[in-house]
């Protein structure tokens, strides 16, 4: 089992208790949003980082939908 470090994130845990509750029609504990939101900012921040490379690489200044895109052919969402 991984653990969490302290680390605030900063995706708000009030967006993805929304998000739980309107999706999934049920509330969600502070502890797990928060639990949520370092494990999505973990992800987020790789594909930040594979996509800010690819821009560099293309010798552009800004990170396109394009590279989120490739990020997602090529290394996929579900790797850990």
């Amino acid at each position: 089992m991984k653990i969490l470090s302290a680390e605030m994130a900063t995706i708000p845990t009030q967006a993805i208790k929304r998000m739980v509750l309107h999706s999934f029609g049920l509330k969600i504990t502070d502890d797990a949003a928060r639990a949520m939101a370092q494990e999505l900012e973990r992800k987020a921040k790789r594909i930040s980082r594979f996509a800010v490379s690819n821009a560099k690489k293309e010798k552009r200044n800004k990170v396109t939908k394009k590279d989120i895109e490739e990020y997602v052919m090529k290394i996929g969402l579900d790797e850990d």
